[in-house]
């Protein structure tokens, strides 16, 4: 995710998983740009070694480009594959015929898959090649079958797919019906994508459509432990609560990953914020701190109140450093009676969904 999962976002979660990831993948890198593509001057490309297996995901429209990128990624870079992204919504680059513009375009889609795969194993480097997909433009033209048989001809060695249209951006329900008819009927691993925001919608997910795995975006940024959970519960694990104070004590991680990355101190500052906002939401009284307020002993301010103070208090911070400081300051403080509940962070589209909307967030065709 752009603006998201870059090399410290990447870390912290390979961090709190205890190092039981699958597999990681960086932003999206652009091929279009560049006259001749420059290595030195994408940030995206930047990883650490205890990030593998990592991939780098490339996306534009000319195939030529493409395979300029990933052939020079692969020998300059070395990750452990390539993936294009035919599955970006943004309008800046659909719009241009990259990302998911390149499914009202499969011919162009093949050649890109086919000069991209030509160009890895002319290099001398045995990479793999992955795609990355949504089910199709809209609800009209679903075509991500197409897809499959395509990306099938051309080498491609596993297949993501997001279940929502181009024109649904985000907004609506990830139709995995759709994701589960493609994993039936692929001769490569299918990943499934959308939604997956929970221990047990990513065991669901698993069980009942027949996909290899699933990948995690959003549900990440709202809780970077849940990579963690998914371990434990398949590892048989009971769940494990997390604590406002152990939630508290990831800005000190983050941020030192942030400045190791190079970011300047207002940068890692307006990432710090960008978590707060989202780990805050998951916040709740711990169930000891309820018992006592049932019983009538050292009653509190609500878990909503507290929860949106400590939020405040996070997020009015001048600097990284005073954040840090009120995040120490709080867990020993307001916070101590408050875990991480990621249960309350099922929903991430903003308001409950039932159904499937289209052309909420995209009106152009």
């Amino acid at each position: 995710m752009d603006g998201v999962t870059d090399a410290p976002f990447r870390r912290l979660c390979r961090v709190l998983s205890g190092n039981r990831m699958g597999l990681l993948v960086s932003e999206f890198v652009p091929t279009d740009g560049d006259a001749v593509f420059n290595v030195d001057g994408h940030k995206q490309l930047r990883f650490f070694p205890e990030e593998s297996p990592f991939g780098v995901q490339i996306f534009g429209r000319f195939p030529d480009k493409m395979a300029d990128a990933a052939r020079k990624i692969a020998v300059s870079l070395k990750p452990d594959y390539i993936e294009v992204n035919a599955g970006c919504p943004a309008p800046k680059v659909a719009g241009k015929g990259s990302g998911s513009g390149l499914l009202r375009d499969l011919p162009r889609l093949q050649e890109i898959l086919h000069d991209v795969r030509a160009a890895l194993d002319g290099c001398g480097v045995d990479l793999p090649l992955t795609l990355k997909c949504r089910i199709g433009w809209d609800s009209d033209s679903i075509n991500v079958m197409e897809t499959l048989a395509i990306a099938e001809g051309e080498g491609v060695e596993m297949l993501t797919v997001h279940g929502r249209t181009r024109l649904q951006g985000y907004n609506g329900l990830a139709d995995w019906n759709w994701i589960g008819k493609v994993a039936a009927a692929a001769k490569i691993p299918v990943i499934g994508n959308g939604d997956v925001n929970s221990v047990a919608r990513a065991f669901d997910c698993i069980e009942n459509y027949g996909v290899a795995g699933v990948a995690i975006g959003r549900g990440a940024m709202h809780n970077p432990w849940i990579f963690g959970a998914i371990a434990d519960a398949w590892e048989g694990k009971p769940a494990r609560v997390i604590t406002a104070a152990e939630a508290l004590d990831v800005f000190k991680l983050y941020y030192g990953f942030k400045i190791e990355d190079g970011s300047t101190d207002k940068g890692a500052e307006g990432r710090l914020k960008q978590l707060a906002a989202r780990l805050c939401k998951g916040f709740c009284l711990d169930e000891r701190r309820e018992a006592r307020d049932e019983r009538g002993e050292g009653q509190g301010p609500g878990a909503e109140d507290v929860a949106m103070q400590v939020r405040q208090s996070l997020l009015s911070s001048s600097c990284a450093a005073e954040l840090l400081d009120r995040a120490q300051s709080l867990k020993e403080g307001l916070a101590k009676d408050l875990v991480f509940d990621p249960d309350r962070l099922v929903n991430l589209n903003g308001a409950k969904e039932t159904e499937l909307k289209f052309g909420d967030q995209f009106k152009g065709r």
